[in-house]
């Protein structure tokens, strides 16, 4: 009886291991998918990872946000002692150590800063606070022009320098920066470094309304992604335009989120370091397809000051990059100007 029992428990186990075999050499029984949220850079955070059933992820959460206090300890102007507040407070002209994080943005926000001739700049953190869009809160009211030119005076990140060892030099003393408009895509990059190091292949991640996408959703189907429509009325969730993406970053820039009404006319949190002031040329959005966030995020800031012509003509000079640019006319309809290929990219 004894035996019998012992061979019928055998010959179950046999067939429950073999089972569960063959449910892990078919993709583990069919992919799940895997949420991880949080917070991070004053916004929130959204990982979606498909996974097989037996694939382990509950360690993630505490690597993610661990990397994100990391980059946010580095680029975060709100915090007194982070790395961009102690290179914001160094002496001229004497060589400061990055971090290897500080360093990649840096080196990105510089190639941007070029080839936009001056659409992006780094330093804009004074012209940013004036305008009340910085650490010291929202205003009601423009500032007087002459505050406008004495602050527009400090704006150059051109005079920052990268030597051949990798040290910043400010070559004004009056140089401050805020890296607001590109750290965020660089914090999307670095968890796609972070998940593919620990070998996932399908994932998305979203910090702030910036993504990146690997791999696919499902066999059949890579990741869909919206952008955003552009009003400030729309909510965060009505979508403009749907994006198929793999391997792929989406980043947006608007207008229509961040800004103040005075005398009846709005003042967007998007300025422009040639002029100091906001930028009243129409784009209400601007959506960058790129290999990485980081460059994506900037450049989709870029496009926003250097309106249509001047946007698509530098999108169409680089190489892997496409782009929306979304402009209200002067009837208020809301003209796409795209790059060649990007519609590729559209359902």
């Amino acid at each position: 009886m004894y035996r019998g029992n012992f061979l019928l428990f055998f010959r179950q186990s046999i067939a429950i291991s073999i089972a569960l075999f063959i449910c892990v050499a078919i993709s583990g029984c069919g992919p799940v998918e895997k949420d991880i949220r949080g917070l991070t850079m004053g916004t929130t955070y959204s990982i979606k990872i498909m996974k097989g059933r037996f694939v382990r992820t509950g360690h993630l959460p505490d690597l993610v946000d661990a990397r994100l206090q990391e980059i946010n300890a580095s680029m975060s102007t709100y915090i007194e002692d982070s790395e961009i507040s102690t290179f914001n407070d160094s002496t001229h002209k004497v060589p400061f150590t990055p971090s290897a994080d500080f360093l990649k943005v840096m080196q990105v926000a510089m190639d941007i800063h070029k080839q936009s001739g001056g659409a992006w700049d780094g330093s804009l953190d004074p012209l940013v606070t004036l305008w009340g869009f910085g650490r010291e809160g929202q205003k009601e009211q423009p500032p007087a022009q002459e505050e406008i030119e004495a602050n527009l005076a400090r704006v150059n990140f051109g005079k920052i320098s990268i030597t051949s060892d990798g040290k910043l030099i400010k070559n004004d003393p009056r140089l401050t920066i805020d890296l607001a408009s590109i750290a965020k895509g660089y914090g999307v990059d670095a968890i796609a470094d972070l998940l593919k190091k620990e070998g996932y292949e399908d994932f998305l991640i979203e910090i702030g309304g910036e993504i990146f996408a690997s791999g696919k959703k499902d066999k059949n189907n890579s990741w869909r992604v919206g952008i955003n429509t552009p009003s400030s009325s729309a909510g965060f969730g009505q979508v403009y335009k749907v994006l198929s993406v793999e391997g792929k970053a989406l980043a947006t820039s608007g207008d229509y989120r961040n800004f103040f009404v005075s005398d009846g006319r709005m003042y967007s949190h998007i300025l422009d370091p040639r002029t100091g002031y906001p930028v009243t040329n129409g784009v209400v959005s601007a959506s960058v397809v790129a290999e990485t966030c980081t460059l994506a995020d900037g450049l989709a800031t870029a496009l926003m000051v250097m309106g249509p012509d001047a946007g698509i003509e530098l999108v169409e000079q680089l190489t892997n990059v496409e782009a929306l640019i979304i402009v209200r006319n002067q009837e208020g309809e809301l003209e796409e100007y795209p790059s060649s290929s990007f519609a590729e990219y559209e359902l």
